[in-house]
């Protein structure tokens, strides 16, 4: 298999017994878990992906390894998601359409993908008697709350359908759990970035663009003033909190959704300085008009997670760049 950043272990028990699914596995976090459980000698890693918002390229090294399985397919299709746990004791849940502008654009689309899809893989999953789900929510649910930094039980007013969406989720999960009586963990992720995170989507994040056009002396666009921050978090940080949320026997640790950050903010302005420093290279932003649905600051309190999963974030934004920049100058230049 490749090289890999996932050399540390973030669970205690052996793998090679457990069958995993994960939805979403050929995209930018799902693929990054699929490569942990693989390093690690996990028994069985089956991934689920119709290959809409996902790419061949990120599981094609693991393609032809013993104990993973590639299941085409859409999670907005009942019957695919049952026939996807045959077999599975864990499922780790990462598919969805991300992305605010797109939910603006297709508010149908980002619901049926996300709220309908998850509902799907709810079912299926108690039907199948899945031992745990973990989920991935957003921090999109915070919405128009202006507290910082966020914590889990202050939410406000979603901004976009997007985070109607992952708000419904969090819903579903917990009356799943508290009728069926199902382990589920939602983790709402802050602007994760790292490896396997294509900028060439169009509605590809700030990091992403900000490298391509570092590395092809393109101009840098910022929509606002560039001061607004963000809780950026390195994509092993949040491998690290699927992996924990896993198998944590903490015996209150369902039923909760847990911020899944660095607990630490930085603007979109001190970010690309800091790409420019690890690049070498200097560009001048170009300055847009905000968009609608973005939030200006944002910041996670993750005490709950330290708590009740264990999460230790070790990688912090400077070094999670630093190791991103050779994978894209090897994949993008």
């Amino acid at each position: 298999m490749k090289e890999t950043i996932y050399e540390r272990a973030y669970h205690q028990q052996s793998l090679k017994d457990k069958a995993f699914l994960i939805t979403g596995g050929s995209g930018f976090i799902g693929s990054n878990i699929v490569e942990y459980l693989l390093v690690h000698g996990a028994g069985k890693v089956r991934v689920l992906d119709n290959l809409a918002n996902g790419y061949k390229k990120n599981i094609e090294p693991f393609l032809n390894h013993p104990s993973f399985e590639f299941f085409e397919g859409d999670i907005t299709n009942a019957d695919t998601c049952l026939k996807a746990m045959e077999g599975i004791q864990f499922v780790s849940h990462q598919a969805a359409l991300g992305s605010v502008p797109r939910s603006l654009a297709n508010p149908l689309a980002t619901h049926h993908a996300n709220a309908t899809g998850f509902l799907n893989m709810l079912w299926a999953a108690r039907q199948m008697n899945i031992e745990r789900i973990v989920y991935a929510s957003s921090s999109s649910v915070y919405g128009d709350s202006p507290e910082l930094p966020k914590r889990e039980h202050i939410t406000g007013n979603p901004l976009s359908p997007y985070a109607v969406s992952k708000m419904s989720n969090e819903l579903y999960a917990y009356t799943f759990c508290m009728h069926y009586d199902m382990q589920i963990i939602g983790l709402r992720y802050f602007n994760v970035f790292g490896p396997n995170q294509n900028p060439d989507n169009p509605y590809a994040a700030a990091i992403p663009l900000f490298m391509k056009a570092l590395l092809k002396d393109q101009p840098a666009y910022i929509f606002g003033d560039g001061e607004q921050s963000r809780d950026f978090t390195f994509v092993e940080n949040a491998v690290q909190a699927n992996i924990r949320a896993l198998f944590s026997e903490h015996k209150d640790a369902c039923n909760k959704v847990y911020n899944i950050a660095v607990g630490e903010s930085i603007s979109l302005n001190k970010l690309l300085h800091h790409l420019m420093h690890i690049t070498g290279k200097k560009i001048e932003p170009v300055y847009k008009e905000e968009r609608p649905g973005d939030v200006k600051n944002s910041l996670a309190d993750i005490s709950l997670a330290k708590q009740y999963l264990g999460y230790n974030p070790l990688v912090k934004v400077k070094e999670g760049l630093a190791l991103t920049v050779p994978w894209f100058k090897k994949n993008f230049c």
